[in-house]
Formats: structure tokens, sequence, C-alpha cells
């Protein structure tokens, strides 16, 4: 399923939130592709590049670290994420703030640190993780939903800047999903929420990373441009 830059040996890929769910299936899914892989995440660990993605200065020095690593970055994916829950009424300032700063703000952080390389290339694919949420909106989590809105919008204008270069932006907007970050949420939401899905249950981290691949794959992914794709267990029927 490789593609990139012709004569790559393995393509260079970042992934932010490496470091557990979602973001360590799609590492999984890269690296048995052949293709080069350097993580970025908030948590420490041995083979991970710490980065906070909310703040400028971390995420260019993480970047500077990764391409001293690995050469221009050929793909990138952003799944670094922060799920909180509080209904709008009782939800302080700091709690919206801190969401939009890390599951928005930090995608655009990010992806300015690949595209002056990506054009220059020729050739690039970067990858949002978004949620259904920003679709459909979810009791006790406008901010989450408000966010992932967000990132779907920044992936469409940012895919329509870069298409002329053959880079090509798209997000995933998964379901709910069994990780870690689903962790806080409450067991009656959690409840409530498997009720409706037309599958009847959650998704697996290794059940989306699979998605990722695709979109960054030749041909498979080539016509991809500001799309979102929705592994989300029928939530969402767009």
């Amino acid at each position: 399923m490789s593609g990139g830059p012709a004569g790559s040996g393995g393509r260079a890929v970042v992934v932010t939130g490496g470091g557990s769910g979602i973001g360590a299936a799609i590492v999984e899914a890269f690296a048995a592709n052949g293709d080069r892989v350097v993580v970025l995440d908030r948590a420490p660990g041995p083979d991970t590049i710490a980065v906070d993605v909310s703040d400028e200065s971390s995420v260019r020095a993480a970047f500077a670290e990764a391409r001293e690593k690995l050469g221009p970055i050929d793909i990138l994916v952003n799944s670094a994420g922060l799920l909180t829950e509080s209904p709008l009424r009782d939800m302080s300032l700091a709690m919206w703030n801190e969401t939009l700063a890390v599951d928005l703000t930090g995608i655009f952080l990010c992806c300015r640190e690949v595209v002056p390389d990506m054009q220059q290339a020729g050739w690039g694919r970067i990858i949002n993780i978004s949620s259904q949420l920003g679709i459909k909106g979810g009791t006790g989590l406008s901010h989450y939903s408000a966010a992932k809105a967000g990132v779907i919008g920044l992936t469409k204008s940012l895919a329509l800047e870069l298409a002329p270069h053959n880079v090509l932006v798209n997000s995933i907007a998964p379901g709910p999903i069994e990780t870690p970050l689903v962790e806080g949420i409450s067991a009656d939401w959690k409840r409530a929420k498997m009720q409706e899905l037309p599958l009847g249950r959650f998704g697996t981290p290794a059940e989306v990373a699979p998605t990722a691949l695709l979109l960054a794959s030749d041909p498979g992914g080539n016509l991809y441009v500001g799309q979102t794709l929705g592994p989300n267990s029928g939530d969402v029927m767009p």
C-alpha cells in the first residue's frame, strides 16, 4: 500500500498522540506497512518525542527533532486529543479553552509545521482525527464537538489550499472507540450512546487505523481531497 515520493525507501510519518488509543494503532499500521514512523505524544516514552500540541514552541521543537530523525515529513497524522465532559451551563472557560487548544489549535500548529516541506516535495498526506460528534454534536460535550467540527472545517480549507501541490488533506471522524480517551466519560453517557448505535457496540483502535492507511496509500487514497471518513458504528450516515 505504500505510496509517496518516487524512490522513497519507506515514507516518513509523524503521528501525534501516537502513544495510546487510535494513535498507537495507526503507528502500528504504518510501521507494518514499512514506513518510518516517529511518535509525538505528551506522555514520555523511550521512542517518543515529547510535545504539548497546544504550545507553539513545543510543537516547533518536536517537529525539528522529528525531521532530524526522518528528514522531510511525508505524512502527518494528527491524533492527539483531549476529552472531558460537562453541561455547558457548568462549563468553565478554562475547560473550554483547554479543549479548543488541544483538539483544534494543536492540529493547526502541527499542520503548519509540515506544509512547507510537503509543498516543496510536491507530495504529502495530512490526516486529521476528528469525531462524529463534530458532525452531530453530543450532550455534555459542546466544547469537544465544537473543536472537532472545527477540525473538519480546517481540513476542508487546507485541502483546497494544498491539492494543487499534490498534498492531500483529509479527516477521520470515528464514533465511540474503546480507548483511554473515553475512560473519563460517565458510564451513563456510554450506555446511552451504545444503545444509539446501529452496530450496537463501540469500535476498537485497530478498526480505525486501516482508514488512515487507506488515505495515505497510492493509488487508493489519491482521490480523497477534503473528505471526512466515518468508522463510527453507524452513528452518523452522511
